[in-house]
């Protein structure tokens, strides 16, 4: 059917050339002649399209190909064409709902668990029906990248399927949340979540993952969500460049953040001459932020910075002229560091304290 052929069209890219060679030669088709069908296939599904449609077209476009032949030929091509639309149609029609009624049941499953709702001796029984034997301890990793993950979507089945295709589904379980795309494994298969956040970083050409600390039992799983999701607030706020994060790394981060008020009291104390500087303070914090990231290697902070080494030094010099601190003084160096990450956290000079 024209109207077909244009929808499809790409789909069906080679099907009656083979079948002409297959129809004059006897032979079957090639290894890449399947892996061809079965790519075109998957382009198909991830472009939306229905299985009854597309198997519909391929036999209208094998009907208009085949030669013409007086008598029944015709009759029983097009009969199997009738056949083949109805059994696609009813298969799927049972697949949709059995598909609904399972995600429905995954997602009030999965927001029980990562909300800590429901008895815990019921969500351990629905627990196991998903894979997860909430007896051991679980790690949950969390992937954010440059736009929403979508359950079902195609960057969340292409890392489901990478991941599946090395480690055994039925001890991990995937979903979406707020966006994000979530891997809960076992707490002592961490190359599982490494290999996840290495998909989902490769999927994205980008994003972030932060991986939760092993806990135990229903409420270790939630625990060890909002450690993931800390850890990448926390990211975000201090600009952290790393792409795979560990909340057992950035554990110091909360603890300094934890009493605001003297945080806010270091950094004015120690920082706030920074803003009688000309430029102001956020030049001269950024300067810090980058001596202290490279090692307190001033060419590597200059680098950063693309600065020259002898500018660098200078603004060094200033800010220890205008806080009485020396970067390069090992017995200043903490509370300075310290108090630059106090500033990173409280987005100071951006907010006043």
């Amino acid at each position: 059917m024209p109207e077909q052929q244009a929808v499809y069209g790409r789909y069906l890219n080679g099907f009656t050339q083979t079948l002409a060679e297959v129809a004059a030669s006897g032979r079957r088709l090639t290894r890449e002649e399947l892996k061809n069908r079965r790519t075109l296939g998957e382009q198909a599904a991830d472009d939306g399209h229905g299985l009854r449609a597309l198997v519909v077209a391929h036999l209208a476009a094998a009907r208009a190909a085949w030669p013409a032949a007086p008598g029944s030929a015709d009759s029983a091509l097009a009969a199997v064409q009738q056949a083949v639309d109805a059994f696609a149609e009813g298969y799927e029609r049972a697949q949709r709902l059995a598909v609904r009624r399972e995600e429905a049941a995954r997602r009030e499953f999965i927001d029980d668990l990562l909300y800590g709702r429901s008895d815990l001796g019921r969500l351990a029984e629905r627990a196991e029906r998903f894979g997860l034997r909430l007896s051991r301890a679980h790690a949950v990793a969390v992937a954010e990248g440059p736009s929403a993950y979508t359950e079902g979507g195609p960057v969340a089945r292409r890392v489901e399927a990478a991941v599946l295709a090395r480690y055994d589904a039925h001890s991990i379980l995937f979903t979406t949340k707020n966006g994000r795309l979530l891997c809960i494994a076992p707490g002592d298969e961490d190359e599982i979540l490494l290999h996840f956040a290495k998909q989902a970083y490769a999927a994205t050409d980008g994003g972030r993952v932060a991986i939760g600390r092993p806990q135990h039992g229903a409420g270790g799983v939630v625990q060890s969500y909002e450690e993931a999701l800390a850890a990448l607030e926390m990211a975000e706020r201090l600009d952290l460049a790393e792409p795979v994060l560990r909340a057992a790394d950035l554990l110091v981060y909360p603890v300094l953040a934890r009493d605001r008020q003297a945080m806010a009291d270091l950094v004015r104390h120690t920082l706030g001459p920074l803003t009688q500087a000309r430029g102001g303070a956020a030049p001269l914090l950024e300067t810090l932020t980058a001596y202290f990231d490279s090692g307190c290697v001033a060419a590597e902070a200059a680098r950063r910075l693309s600065l020259s080494v002898r500018a660098l030094t200078y603004r060094l010099e200033r800010i220890h002229h205008l806080t009485a601190a020396d970067p390069a003084d090992p017995a200043h160096r903490y509370t300075l560091q310290t108090a630059v990450i106090g500033a990173r956290l409280l987005d100071w000079p951006n907010r006043p304290l």
